[in-house]
C-alpha cells in the first residue's frame, strides 16, 4: 500500500474515533420510568459565555415538576467538574431491586428501574472525568454523580456540590427550616407558597405540592463516605445544595481516594400525597443486606423513662436510677408483653454515671452504684425481658470495641447513640461502624439527635429507627408543645425518608386549650385513640411505651397498644392532606391495622375496605369518645371488603381499627 494513502486511512480513521467518542452537545438523554409517566432527561447547554454546562429536568405525565436545573461540583482547589464539559458516551440498563425487608414498612420490596449513565470530561486540562448515574422508576427518580480511578487523581476533596431543584412555579412547600449544620433536626415544618428567603438553610426531605395538584419530595440516599446534603434558596425562586462540611476544616466537605459516588439525589413524584408514604425507592436505592442470619433482629416495643422523667405513683420506693425502680419497670413490660425496657437517665445523670451532656468518659459497661446491674440482668433474664442502653455517642465511639461484645454476652437486645447532631462525612463514617459493629454483636440500633435516615436499615436492618423530628419529648418543656398539624405533617415530610421515634405511648391527653408543658408526667395533646393510631400512623420498628406503669394501669387501650405489630407487610394511606388529616392501613400477616389523625377540627371518615382480601374480617374499632371513663369507645363489626367504615374524630382526635381475618372455621 503506498505510504501517502496508508497516512490518509490512518488519519481517517484518527478523527473518526476522536469525533465519535462524543455526543453531540444539544441531545437529551433520557431515563424512563418502566410506566412511562415519569423522565429525567439530561442535556449539555451552551452558556452565553460559550462554556457547556451539565443539567437536568423532571418531568411528570409530560408536565415539569423540576426545570431545567445546573449540575456539578466544586473541588478544594476552586475549578469546577461540570463547568464546562464534553459528552463523551452513555449507557444504559434496566434494574429491578427484588428483597426482603426485616424490619420495613413493607415486606417484598419490588422496585424496577431504567438508568442511564452519562459519561463526562472537562474539555480543558486536566481533562477529568466523571459520570452522572440517572435512574427512574414510577415513583421518582435519582441520580448520582460518580467519579472513577484516573491518572494524576487520587484523592477527591469537594467544596461544594453545584446541585441545583427548580421546581415549578407556584408550588407550595413543606420545609424544616435549620440555622446550622450542628443541630438535632428537632423543629417545626413551614408551609411556604414560594421561597422563602429568610431561612438560609432547609433541611431534607423538602416537600413540595405542584401547581397541577402532584407532589414531588427532595432527599438523598445511599450516604457512604459522605456529607449530608442541605438545600438552599436560589435567587430564581429554587434550591441549591449546600453539604455539611467537616467539623475542622469548613472549605471542605468530602475527601476520598477514587473512586468515589456521591449519595443518590432523590426526587420522589406522585399525583397523590399518598403514593410518597408509599414508596421504597429510597430503601431500594441501598446497598443489599450485608448480614446473613437477621434472625435475631426482633422489631418491638420499649419502655423510655427519660420522657416522663422517672415519675411513678403509689410504690415503697424512690424512683430513679436505682435497681428497685429498673426491676418495676421490667415487672411492667412482663406483665403486659413489652419485651423490652430501657436504661437511660434521669435528669442530667446517665445510667452509666456521668452528665448525660457533655459526655464526661464514663465506662458504658458501668452502671451508676445505686443499680446493681448483674442483678437486673439477671431479673429481667428471669421475667423474659431484655435491657437496651441508651448512650452517648461520643461513649460509643470510646467504648464500643469493647463494650458491645460484653453486651451480647450480656443478652442486651440494642443500644440507642445520641446527641449526633451531625451529618458530615466524618459523622457518618463513625455511625456506619457503629451500626456494623453491632450488627456484629448482635444488637439493634436507635439513632438520636440525629437527622433523616438514607436507606441504611436495609444493608443494616438491626439499624430500626431514627430520631431527627420534633416529637412527643417537646410537651416537657415547649409552650405550644407539639400540636395536632405538626403530627399531621410529620408523616408526609421527615416520614418520607424511613423509620422515625416519636416517644410515643401515653394515654394522659388533654384538649388542646388545656395543654402546658411539664418535664415530670407530661400531657400530650390529642386523646387515646390518637395515641393508638399514631403506632400505625408513624413507621417505627422499636416505638416507645414512654409513660410510668401506673399511667397504664387499667387502662383498656393498653393490651391493644402492646399488641399492635412494630414491622409491617404492607402499607396503603386510604386518605391525607399534609397538616390536616391521615389515614393510613398497614398489613400485617393476614390482619390490617388502621390509624388515622386528625388536625384541631373534628373530623368524620368513611372508610371503605376494598383494600382487605376475600372472607370475613372481625374489625375492633377504638374511637374518641370524651364521656366515657377512658375518653374511647371500642365497638366490634363484622366486615367484608364491599364495607364502609364510618369514625368520628374529636378535634385533635384519632381513631385505631383492627381488622383480623376470620378463619373458615370461625366464620361456621
Amino acid at each position: 500500500m503506498p505510504a501517502r494513502l496508508f497516512f490518509i486511512i490512518c488519519l481517517s480513521l484518527t478523527l473518526f474515533l476522536l469525533f465519535s467518542s462524543s455526543l453531540p452537545a444539544d441531545q437529551i438523554i433520557t431515563a424512563t420510568s418502566p410506566d412511562k409517566r415519569i423522565h429525567i432527561d439530561f442535556e449539555v447547554q451552551k452558556t452565553d459565555n460559550g462554556k457547556m454546562v451539565p443539567r437536568y429536568r423532571v418531568r411528570f405525565r409530560d408536565q415539569e415538576v423540576m426545570k431545567w436545573s445546573r449540575l456539578g461540583i466544586r473541588l478544594a482547589d476552586k475549578s469546577e467538574l461540570g463547568a464546562d464539559i464534553e459528552l463523551e458516551d452513555s449507557a444504559s440498563r434496566e434494574i429491578t431491586e427484588k428483597f426482603s425487608q426485616h424490619s420495613g414498612k413493607r415486606k417484598l420490596i419490588n422496585v424496577a428501574m431504567n438508568e442511564k449513565v452519562v459519561r463526562l470530561r472537562e474539555k480543558s486540562e486536566p481533562r477529568r472525568r466523571w459520570e452522572l448515574v440517572l435512574r427512574a422508576t414510577n415513583d421518582g427518580v435519582a441520580f448520582r454523580f460518580r467519579i472513577p480511578e484516573q491518572s494524576g487523581w487520587e484523592t477527591l476533596e469537594i467544596a461544594a456540590e453545584m446541585t441545583e431543584y427548580n421546581p415549578v412555579d407556584k408550588s407550595q412547600y413543606w420545609s424544616l427550616p435549620l440555622d446550622s449544620f450542628t443541630t438535632s433536626h428537632e423543629a417545626r415544618y413551614l408551609k411556604k407558597a414560594g421561597v422563602d428567603p429568610i431561612h438560609k438553610m432547609r433541611a431534607l426531605p423538602l416537600l413540595i405540592e405542584l401547581n397541577n395538584g402532584a407532589y414531588a419530595a427532595i432527599t438523598e440516599a445511599n450516604i457512604n463516605e459522605y456529607a449530608g446534603q442541605y438545600l438552599v434558596p436560589t435567587p430564581i425562586d429554587g434550591f441549591k445544595s449546600q453539604l455539611s462540611p467537616l467539623p475542622k476544616e469548613p472549605a471542605i466537605v468530602v475527601r476520598h481516594a477514587l473512586p468515589h459516588s456521591s449519595p443518590w439525589r432523590v426526587i420522589l413524584v406522585g399525583d397523590r400525597i399518598g403514593a410518597l408514604v408509599e414508596s421504597d425507592l429510597v430503601l431500594a436505592l441501598n446497598e443489599p443486606c450485608a448480614i446473613a442470619d437477621t434472625s435475631w433482629i426482633k422489631p418491638g416495643k420499649t419502655t423510655f423513662p427519660w420522657w416522663n422523667g422517672y415519675y411513678e405513683e403509689g410504690v415503697n420506693f424512690k424512683p430513679g436510677l436505682n435497681t428497685a425502680t429498673m426491676k418495676h419497670y421490667i415487672d411492667f413490660c412482663a406483665a403486659n408483653g413489652i419485651p423490652y425496657h430501657s436504661l437511660d437517665g434521669v435528669g442530667d445523670l446517665a445510667w452509666y454515671g456521668g452528665t448525660i451532656v457533655p459526655y464526661q468518659g464514663a465506662d458504658i459497661t458501668k452502671s451508676v452504684p445505686e443499680i446493681d446491674l448483674p442483678e437486673v440482668l439477671k431479673y429481667a433474664k428471669s421475667k423474659g425481658v431484655r435491657l437496651r442502653l441508651w448512650m452517648h455517642w461520643q461513649a460509643a465511639e470510646k467504648y464500643m470495641e469493647r463494650a458491645f461484645p460484653i453486651y451480647k454476652e450480656w443478652g442486651i437486645e440494642g443500644v440507642m447513640l445520641d446527641f449526633m447532631d451531625r451529618d458530615d462525612q466524618q459523622m457518618n463514617a463513625f455511625l456506619r461502624k457503629a451500626v456494623k459493629l453491632a450488627a456484629e454483636n448482635q444488637l439493634t440500633v436507635t439513632l438520636h439527635g440525629c437527622p433523616k435516615p438514607t436507606g441504611l436499615e436495609r444493608t443494616y436492618p438491626n439499624l430500626l429507627t431514627h430520631e431527627g423530628v420534633m416529637n412527643l419529648e417537646y410537651d416537657k418543656w415547649d409552650k405550644q408543645g407539639i400540636t395536632p398539624e405538626h403530627e399531621v405533617t410529620v408523616p408526609f415530610t421527615r416520614m418520607l425518608a424511613g423509620p422515625l421515634d416519636f416517644h410515643q405511648g401515653s394515654f394522659r391527653t388533654v384538649k388542646l386549650a388545656d395543654f402546658k408543658p411539664r418535664n415530670d408526667a407530661p400531657l400530650v395533646i390529642g386523646t387515646p385513640s390518637r395515641t393508638l393510631a399514631g403506632y400505625v400512623v408513624f413507621q417505627n420498628h422499636l416505638s416507645m411505651v414512654a409513660d410510668y406503669p401506673s399511667a397504664y394501669r387499667d387502662h383498656p387501650g393498653l393490651p391493644i397498644l402492646a399488641a399492635i405489630p412494630t414491622t409491617w407487610d404492607d402499607i396503603k394511606v386510604l386518605d391525607a392532606k399534609v397538616g390536616e388529616y391521615v389515614v393510613i392501613a398497614r398489613k400485617s400477616g393476614d390482619d390490617w391495622y388502621v390509624g388515622a389523625m386528625t388536625d384541631r377540627n373534628a373530623r368524620e371518615f368513611k372508610l371503605p375496605l376494598t383494600f382487605l382480601a376475600a372472607g370475613d374480617y372481625a374489625a375492633e374499632i377504638v374511637t374518641d369518645e370524651p364521656s366515657e371513663k377512658f375518653g374511647l369507645a371500642i365497638r366490634q363489626e363484622t366486615v367484608k371488603k364491599k364495607d364502609t367504615i364510618t369514625i368520628k374524630l374529636e378535634p385533635s382526635g384519632g381513631a385505631f381499627i383492627q381488622l383480623k381475618k376470620r378463619s373458615m372455621a370461625e366464620v361456621r
